[in-house]
């Protein structure tokens, strides 16, 4: 019997425009946003056989996100939930996955970089 081999597989930065907020300017004009994926899956059966077939493949991963984020959320909680309960539900090798969701230079009446919401979600 083979050793399990947890192990993790990050996207970071993920570039996107969107549209998401509660203000009527949002939805018109949109933000640019930067996505944060960390997935925990086991790893030992692609680390033996180098297929991709084996592991959790990122481009899927990069295509849920950028699916989901173009689809408008007033809260950028709701657009996270949407990416996690995809991922766990196209991705079987996927044990848990956390996002950061950040949107750049929000419209909150300071000079803030960006704000962010982390989720996570398990089996």
């Amino acid at each position: 019997m083979s050793k399990k081999i947890v192990g993790l597989i990050k996207l970071k930065n993920i570039k996107v425009y969107a549209y998401h907020g509660c203000l009527v300017e949002e939805k018109k004009i949109g933000s640019d946003y930067r996505v944060d994926l960390k997935i925990k899956a086991d790893l030992s059966k692609s680390a033996l056989s180098d297929r991709l077939g084996d592991t959790v493949d990122y481009v899927h991963l990069n295509h849920i996100v950028k699916e989901e984020m173009a689809i408008r959320s007033k809260l950028l909680e709701h657009a996270a939930e949407r990416i996690l309960v995809r991922i766990l539900k196209e991705l079987p090798l996927v044990d848990k996955a956390t996002i950061d969701v950040s949107k750049i230079n929000p419209p909150i009446g300071g000079n803030v970089e960006m704000v962010t919401i982390s989720r996570t979600k398990k089996r």
